[in-house]
């Protein structure tokens, strides 16, 4: 057993949870907390939805789950005032003035439909613990080796593009795993999706077990025509050794699908590797197993019988619900508003809550998309201008430029112990700077930007149009800061052997070509150890060129993809900008498990 697997037989996981009671009654500091329960304990308080600061010693980042990201008014009211009151930094750290764009007393909308609140302090989680409980929201396994929030389609019962609403099946799934004792120890975390949308947004092609509509005609029902049910992928994921998931020989039935994912479960909890914390995954299982012997392990573990796939019904890959849609019934609408990089103030999504209150019928909601972004549901046609023009909604339109659109962004080195460099604040500020500086073909609606601040993929940059992973990088002079909310490359000089001295600045890896759907793939990592501050001109050129050549209606992917990647190396290069001009410096210690949805 690795060393996590050891302090998970120390002490069960979920046992945590009453302890941070006692700690938080004892107002404990985080030198008391490991005098007590030894440094075990800041992996297992993941368990209670808590990630230990450890660039703000005495702070927790804490994540609320969110089944298949919907909210009620209630809820999301909640959410807001508990980030409003308790999300606050200390004057130790800057106060309101720690982050020069957001202040403090904010939240971020992650791209596994959770919400992740920092700045929190032990002993306010119980206040946050009961305000929770009187609205049905928890924490509880937001982290950590188990089940985490299990993914639906935020337009759920909304759209006709889906086949059947599986709203029901997410929640009775998450229901089933949340403070089960028995799946609460995996060998590492456990990503469920589940939807009856065509056009797959839940993304189950990189889930550890993803469940998309089917439909089949069972043995023995006759008369009834055909069901619906699910077509099951299992084994994909991101980060390090990112894996598409590979299709499965089973039709689940509805009622079924809590009992399928538990067999799932049990045969990761019996045959996952507890050794290397590098490889335990449930994608190298079955990649080891090989699809069709995992299913067998899987038939085997189950109580029910499978049926063999029926018809398939996922016909594509949406990616985001942003703009103003019209749901199925007559005279109401939901709207889909942009959050850059998913980060907002608390006041304005408690606002938000209140404003699907007064302009949305009584089945009104706040649904969180895995985007970053968010919809309220159920607003007659004759309220949508009043909901657009109400305060929060003035930074979150609903009609972005296409980079705004698509940007999506890690939690980075401003609070993750693994984050290299600042992605929050610099995704925003690239996505309007590209927005205004690149005149995109005027059908080219989105174009996705995902940044992440390491080597993980919390902002899954492998299946975007254009994917960032954070680097220290050496240049031979430092770059020029361009902008007031914070250089792009915050340089310090290191002396080389030969007497001269090289900058070292926040750089990243540059990959292009990365989607989901029917054509998946991931992307190319084209250029490494791209200073930060040649990326936009980089873009400029990648853009002027895609512009004269593409075909009609070619996506900014599909053209990465036809054109070779030597040729898109120098296209970049022909920017007014050192794309080239960089070298990896040693980042290796900041490699590792993240505090973000990776």
């Amino acid at each position: 057993m690795n060393t996590v697997e050891r302090w998970k037989q120390e002490k069960h996981p979920l046992d945590v949870v009453k302890d941070v009671k006692r700690y938080a009654a004892a107002e404990l500091s985080f030198e008391e907390i490991e005098q007590e329960a030894g440094d075990g304990e800041w992996e297992r308080l993941k368990w209670a939805g808590l990630y230990a600061h450890g660039r703000q010693d005495g702070y927790f980042m804490l994540r609320t789950k969110v089944p298949g990201g919907r909210l009620t008014p209630a809820q999301a009211e909640v959410v807001g005032d508990v980030a409003t009151e308790f999300a606050t930094a200390p004057e130790a750290y800057g106060g309101v003035r720690q982050n020069p764009v957001w202040g403090d007393a904010f939240l971020d909308i992650t791209t596994r439909q959770d919400v992740q609140m920092h700045w929190i302090e032990i002993e306010d989680i119980p206040e946050i613990w009961a305000r929770y409980d009187e609205v049905g929201l928890t924490t509880i396994q937001g982290c950590g080796d188990s089940a985490r929030n299990v993914l639906g389609c935020p337009a759920a019962g909304l759209a006709d593009h889906e086949c059947f609403d599986a709203q029901p099946v997410v929640e009775a799934v998450s229901d089933f795993f949340t403070e089960n004792r028995e799946y609460a120890n995996l060998p590492r975390k456990f990503k469920m999706t589940i939807t009856g949308c065509r056009h797959d947004c839940a993304q189950s092609q990189i889930n550890d077990v993803g469940l998309a509509p089917a439909k089949k005609g069972l043995d023995g029902d006759t008369g009834r025509g055909e069901h619906y049910g699910f077509h099951v992928r299992v084994g994909g994921g991101l980060s390090d050794g990112p894996r598409m998931a590979s299709p499965l020989d089973v039709f689940v039935p509805p009622e079924d699908a809590v009992e399928f994912c538990r067999a799932v479960a049990q045969t990761f909890k019996e045959l996952g590797d507890r050794n290397n914390r590098g490889v335990c995954r449930m994608r190298y299982l079955v990649e080891q197993m090989g699809a069709e012997a995992f299913e067998e392990a899987v038939r085997d573990r189950c109580s029910v019988e499978l049926p063999t796939r029926g018809t398939d019904l996922t016909e594509g890959y949406c990616g985001d619900h942003v703009g103003v849609h019209d749901q199925r019934e007559d005279g109401l609408r939901y709207v889909g508003f942009n959050v850059v990089a998913g980060r907002m103030g608390g006041e304005e999504f408690a606002q938000a809550a209140r404003a699907a209150r007064e302009y949305g019928t009584d089945e009104a909601s706040i649904r969180l998309a895995t985007d970053q972004n968010f919809l309220v549901t159920h607003v007659p046609d004759e309220a949508v201008s009043a909901l657009l023009d109400e305060p929060f909604a003035v930074d979150y339109q609903p009609d972005p430029g296409p980079f705004s659109r698509g940007a999506v962004g890690c939690t980075g080195s401003e609070f993750c112990n693994y984050g290299i460099i600042e992605t929050k604040r610099r995704v925003r500020r690239w996505a309007k700077e590209l927005d205004d500086r690149i005149d995109t073909p005027d059908d080219l609606d989105v174009v996705r930007m995902h940044m992440s601040g390491c080597s993980a993929s919390c902002a899954q940059p492998q299946i975007a149009d254009i994917g960032f992973r954070g680097e220290t990088v050496k240049v031979a002079e430092s770059a020029d800061a361009t902008n007031a909310e914070g250089d792009d490359t915050e340089a310090s000089e290191t002396p080389r052997k030969d007497g001269e001295t090289v900058d070292i600045v926040e750089g990243m890896d540059f990959g292009l070509g990365g989607s989901l759907g029917a054509d998946n793939a991931f992307l190319d990592w084209v250029e490494t150890a791209v200073p930060a501050d040649a990326v936009i001109p980089a873009l400029e050129a990648l853009f002027a060129a895609y512009a004269d050549e593409r075909n009609d209606g070619e996506r900014f992917y599909a053209w990465c993809r036809r054109v070779d990647n030597d040729r898109l190396r120098s296209v970049m290069r022909r920017a007014d900008a050192e794309v080239a001009g960089g070298v990896a410096a040693d980042d290796s210690a900041g490699r590792g498990e993240v505090s973000d949805d990776d």
